[in-house]
């Protein structure tokens, strides 16, 4: 957007606003790491969505920030289990 101007001034031409994610909305993530998770493995993730595949072991989780993506991931880590995969869900389309 550019603002009229005198004759003889600058112009202010502000930067376009790129759509970003609320901040104040949660994000869904899935983080997979290698291993079968057991029950207690899987308790230890009570606040995640947990599917078991064949190699892997699968968390989903809704997060409000990337300060709590990285505890999660963390936790995860300081089990001393490997992750393979991470990404961020798209957000359900709008209604």
């Amino acid at each position: 957007m550019t603002e009229t101007s005198p004759l003889g001034t600058l112009a202010v031409r502000r930067p376009r606003q790129t759509a970003r994610p609320d901040p104040m909305q949660t994000q869904t993530y899935e983080i997979t790491f290698m291993g079968q998770a057991g029950s207690a493995l899987r308790a230890e993730f009570d606040d995640c969505q947990v599917t078991v595949g064949e190699a892997t072991t699968t968390l989903r989780a809704e997060l409000p920030d990337q300060a709590a993506l990285s505890g999660l991931v963390l936790r995860i880590t300081g089990l001393g289990l490997e992750v393979v995969h991470m990404h961020r869900m798209a957000p359900p389309p709008e209604q």
